[in-house]
């Protein structure tokens, strides 16, 4: 008598898909959320952000400062929302960037190997060698505490990530048999890579890329919370924790509104990278 052991494996994977669809959705919704808040931003502010009061200095929340108002009298809500422009908006051109030189790095040395790929491969095991948060705190603290030099300063740490999975995806692809018939056809090197190895890249790059954002974006806020990013009176989350460090122990409400809103933004970007992630193990599985 055979027994049917197929049914309990389709149903837990309906389930993982179910679980990791729920967290898909919960991190879009927070995100949308938040992207809304960010883009109608400016028509929504009640105060000038970079307006300072000091007669309204550590003032708490009231119809004209909601949230209450810095140790500069200036309105922390309309700074949280003004600060995630600058926030996010530097986080989407990093990792817009990282991608940009990433992929393309990653298919030439995968594709060609030889001494370009060791050469590359040797650069980027050296760069390895020391945690990313403390090369991007030396490189950002030699160019000099600015939001252009942190931009840099991450770049340079973090295209690697990228350009050594495009590397392994490409390696891995270029030797089977569907590649070495495109080669027996006539199809130039360059064809080859639009058309075959770079659609194996896109879903493992765009799940890298959600799961990266939130590390960007704590990275961004901890070299601002280090004084090496934006500076006075910037508007950003990480600057913000750092002005209201002194004041931790009387007024924390300084530290816990942008320390709160980082928090929702790693969330839903994790949410969303974590269910891609497993969804796309379920499929393989």
């Amino acid at each position: 008598m055979k027994t049917d052991v197929s049914m309990p494996k389709e149903i837990n994977i309906g389930l993982v898909l179910k679980k990791r669809n729920y967290m898909i959705l919960c991190g879009l919704l927070f995100l949308v959320m938040i992207t809304l808040i960010t883009l109608i931003g400016p028509f929504i502010v009640p105060n000038d952000p970079y307006t300072a009061n000091m007669s309204e200095r550590l003032a708490g929340p009231s119809l004209t400062y909601p949230l209450g108002t810095d140790h500069m009298g200036r309105c922390i809500f309309s700074r949280i929302i003004i600060g995630s422009q600058t926030t996010l908006g530097i986080t989407g051109l990093v990792v817009a960037t990282v991608i940009g030189i990433g992929i393309p790095v990653g298919l030439v040395t995968g594709y060609i190997g030889g001494r370009i790929d060791s050469v590359v491969m040797r650069l980027a095991d050296g760069m390895l060698a020391l945690p990313e948060f403390i090369l991007a705190i030396a490189i950002a603290g030699f160019l000099g505490p600015s939001l252009t030099n942190l931009m840099i300063s991450i770049v340079f740490v973090k295209w690697i990530g990228y350009t050594r999975v495009v590397r392994g995806i490409v390696i891995s692809e270029r030797n089977k048999d569907y590649v070495s018939a495109a080669k027996v056809s006539g199809s130039s090197h360059f064809k080859i890579i639009r058309k075959h190895m770079l659609p194996q890249i896109i879903s493992p790059v765009l799940v890298l890329a959600a799961l990266d954002i939130g590390k960007v974006i704590l990275i961004i806020s901890s070299l601002s919370y280090l004084g090496l990013g934006a500076q006075p009176p910037a508007p950003e989350w990480g600057a913000m924790l750092n002005d209201g460090r002194p004041y931790f122990q009387t007024v924390p409400e300084l530290m816990i509104y942008p320390g709160l809103a980082i928090f929702f933004v790693v969330l839903s970007l994790n949410l969303i990278g974590e269910g891609l992630r497993d969804r796309l193990d379920v499929k393989r599985q």
